[in-house]
């Protein structure tokens, strides 16, 4: 199970456009030279202690190259620790799967749910009707460890994580969360990892199932928090343009969105980095505030739940995008709490 990665593909591209487009490194043309060329070779690089693990440089890669899980593999070699030992101990144990999956059932669609029981009440009604809910340790993607430097924990339960999924038998599972697809469409495929069933992201789901309803235009303005995991799969985004367009959602247009988004500062905080993710949430805020957005609108119930009461208090309404097209066909939004 290796990355396909070309090392001679990234010592011979002239963009560097993997570090310089960077929000958080501030590196000149020069610097991110020296640094890709000593990423591409396997050596040490000061971009392995400084990198925020925000998966954007997946994003800018232009050849597919997986810049950012080469990152985290060297990170992991040369021992760049993200969380202390305790806490790091912790997060492994913490979602390791025990026992063996016994699904309640086979067979039909399945509305997967990751490791987030509060959405439970945010997937019922017409979207979601004829979808049976899975969520748990034993079907969890463990893409969160690509936050602190530790690849070999999702390698080594990823295996068992297709195999458990694969006992359902299903006809179509819909992944609620950005990470769980990313591990499915862009690790799997960066490993060369084989997934034997078929499996679709929430925006797309929603986008067919809206198109067979009777939609009304809701004529807002919404910014929307662009997670870190959409950076791996960022044509998604553009499904959710296709979202907004149908149920009359302007998403207005500001600094820090698409390929600018900043991270939310939940990882940040795991890793007792509060005033760093302070400045994160102060400079998205306030972006936001002037906007004009009267919605923020989430996708990743960590960024959701991390930023919800700051949106709040600043006079704006959070809400999921599943709830938001609940509200176009005529449904009460599920307020997450």
């Amino acid at each position: 199970m290796d990355l396909k990665f070309d090392p001679d593909l990234c010592e011979k591209c002239d963009s560097f456009s993997c570090l310089t487009k960077c929000l958080y490194l501030d590196y000149d043309f020069d610097l991110a030279r020296k640094e890709r060329i000593k990423i591409a070779k396997g050596e040490f690089s000061r971009v392995l202690e400084e990198c925020y693990t925000c998966y954007g440089c997946e994003e800018y890669c232009p050849y597919n190259n997986h810049p950012f899980y080469r990152l985290v593999e060297l990170q992991e070699k040369y021992g760049v620790k993200k969380l202390d030992d305790a806490t790091l101990k912790a997060l492994i144990e913490r979602y390791e799967a025990k026992g063996d999956f016994v699904p309640k059932k086979a067979g039909g669609k399945f509305l997967h749910l990751c490791l987030f029981p509060e959405l439970k009440d945010a997937i019922k009604g017409k979207l979601f009707e004829g979808y049976e809910v899975i969520r748990g340790r034993h079907v969890f993607c463990n893409m969160l460890y690509l936050h602190y430097g530790l690849i070999s924990i999702i390698r080594e339960r990823a295996a068992k994580t297709i195999q458990n999924l694969q006992k359902l038998n299903a006809d179509e599972i819909v992944l609620y969360h950005d990470e769980c697809y990313a591990f499915y469409e862009s690790f799997a495929k960066a490993y060369g990892i084989e997934v034997p069933f078929k499996y679709v992201h929430l925006f797309d789901h929603l986008y067919r199932r809206l198109k067979e309803m009777d939609v009304k235009e809701l004529g807002i303005k919404v910014a929307y928090q662009r997670n870190c995991s959409n950076r791996l799969i960022p044509e998604t985004d553009k499904t959710l343009d296709k979202i907004f367009d149908l149920i009359g959602v302007e998403r207005v247009e500001r600094e820090y969105d698409r390929e600018r988004a900043i991270c939310c500062g939940a990882a940040f905080v795991l890793a007792r980095k509060a005033e760093l993710a302070e400045d994160l949430q102060k400079r998205n805020l306030d972006d936001i505030v002037k906007s004009g957005a009267t919605h923020v609108v989430f996708n990743c119930p960590m960024c959701h739940t991390t930023l919800a009461e700051k949106v709040r208090a600043k006079g704006l309404t959070p809400i999921m995008v599943s709830e938001l097209c609940k509200m176009a066909i005529g449904e009460e939004p599920f307020v997450v709490k």
